[in-house]
């Protein structure tokens, strides 16, 4: 078995803005973990557990959907929170597109029998994760008025998730497939 999700990924011009966006951020709230650089995505629909072998019927048509949807213009502004655990930013821009994008690849999982996460799409990038006692709406209103730079996704991702595998305990993140969007 292994744990997949699907997702946009911004490139390294806009990681450097974000970053730079959090980084009082960060310094306030140094006892949250705070998702690495490097692992930032947008998740656009998750699958959890897949046996290995549906992995290549899923490639297939994730394929098959990102050809069909069109190069996303996206921008990363301000910050919110999931309850008292997850601070993100939010996903704005072409939404609508976006959220047909996560419809289509969820309706790839299910042609492939596969489970799908039932929640509704929000749009977002994870930012940091807490611990039980920490209030996060003062990081969510140092992030308020922040807007980023304008980006395009090209491509989407097929991302397996190792849980516990990243030093610090977290998932670690690998991609294993992409596909450039619209062609």
């Amino acid at each position: 078995m292994v744990r997949l999700f699907v997702a946009l990924t911004p490139p390294a011009e806009i990681v450097d803005d974000l970053a730079s966006a959090i980084a009082p951020v960060r310094l306030r709230a140094p006892g949250l973990r705070w998702t690495p650089t490097e692992q930032w995505h947008v998740t656009i629909a998750f699958f959890g557990e897949v046996s290995e072998d549906s992995v290549d019927k899923l490639t297939n048509r994730l394929r098959r959907t990102a050809a069909r949807h069109p190069p996303l213009s996206l921008t990363f502004t301000g910050g919110g929170r999931f309850g008292h655990r997850v601070l993100w930013t939010a996903v704005h821009g072409d939404r609508d597109g976006l959220r047909a994008l996560s419809d289509s690849a969820k309706a790839a999982a299910r042609r492939c029998g596969l489970p799908v996460e039932q929640r509704p799409h929000r749009p977002h990038l994870t930012l940091a994760r807490a611990g039980a006692g920490v209030d996060l709406r003062p990081l969510v209103t140092l992030l308020a008025t922040w807007r980023g730079l304008p980006w395009v996704a090209h491509q989407l991702q097929l991302i397996r998730s190792h849980l516990g595998a990243a030093p610090d305990g977290t998932a670690l993140h690998e991609p294993i497939r992409h596909w450039a969007l619209g062609e």
